[in-house]
């Protein structure tokens, strides 16, 4: 049995799918469990209950394999990194003490305990406290992910359909390296049964220059798009700008600033297969059709009815 952090959200959704084709039972711990359930009565949803954690260690109890997903984006209301950090550390003692045998933890490249932007700061931290738990691990750090669903290059897309002029932040030099979600779940659930604690990247078989990265998605979402060289501090206005007026947050400093620093390539070799060229033309005419909102998903979201 699988316990998986966030099922109905973007990476735990497509890890659960990979668990249930294996004819593994899964239970999920949601932000939401009244959600609309997408696994109806195959996946058994429970609260975070950080605040309780007897209740969490209820739910966590008989599981031999915990994916953890649990991060934020960005500060948002109450929702700080620190305590999103406390909440991790109260998530893998709950763990611990239900007898989990694994932990299999969804990092991100590029985290480090000393880097001056604290969404990656915060990431290393929390692998910190995965160290520290007593329990088995494993971490999977994923680069820029793509896939249905996903926020960054839908939301890219959504704003190309909708606007003739891009920005380009920067050189564009800076290099992406982006992995199909597909791909991280299959990477999180074959790491789930090593018998070693291991830490590998998550990274698709394609680098790009950020301008290129654009170039191409422009290519076959609105060819002919004029893009915009702009100083990243106004890049980061704009951003906030145009999320205000959508009542979300498009871009963060953070993933601006992490992105020009080339946080989202790694060293390693490649592991993931699916070719983000060749999946962009398959999907050209489904990303972009609508904004996908990051507050209405995991902060704004109401129970229909």
């Amino acid at each position: 049995m699988n316990v998986v952090t966030g099922s109905f959200g973007f990476i735990g959704r497509h890890i659960t799918q990979r668990l249930l084709e294996r004819g593994q039972t899964v239970r999920t711990i949601t932000t939401h469990p009244d959600k609309p359930n997408p696994f109806g009565s195959g996946v058994e949803a429970f609260p975070y209950a950080f605040d309780y954690p007897k209740e969490l260690e209820a739910s966590l109890r008989g599981a031999d394999v915990l994916y953890n997903t649990y991060w934020i984006r960005f500060e948002y209301g109450e929702m700080t990194y620190a305590r999103a950090l406390h909440n991790t550390a109260t998530l893998f003692e709950c763990a611990r003490k239900a007898g989990v045998n694994k932990i299999v933890h969804i990092g991100v490249t590029g985290s480090s305990e000393s880097s001056p932007l604290p969404y990656y700061r915060g990431k290393a931290a929390q692998e910190r406290l995965l160290r520290e738990a007593g329990v088995p691990f494993a971490v999977v750090r994923p680069s820029l992910v793509f896939g249905e669903g996903d926020v960054l290059v839908n939301n890219i897309a959504r704003l190309m359909r909708a606007f003739p002029v891009f920005p380009v932040f920067g050189d564009g030099k800076y290099e992406v390296q982006p992995v199909h979600v597909d791909d991280v779940a299959d990477i999180a659930v074959e790491f789930a049964h090593s018998t070693e604690p291991a830490t590998v990247d998550a990274i698709g078989p394609e680098k790009f220059a950020f301008k290129d990265f654009l170039q191409l998605v422009a290519e076959n979402i609105r060819p002919g798009m004029i893009f915009l060289p702009m100083p990243p501090a106004a890049g980061i206005a704009l951003g906030w700008m145009i999320g205000r007026a959508l009542g979300d947050v498009l871009l963060t400093a953070d993933e601006l600033r992490g992105l020009m620093q080339g946080l989202l390539t790694s060293r390693q070799k490649p592991n993931g297969k699916i070719v983000f060229s060749e999946w962009l033309q398959k999907n050209r005419e489904s990303i972009g059709r609508s904004y996908t909102s990051e507050i209405k998903r995991h902060y704004a979201w109401k129970k229909s009815g």
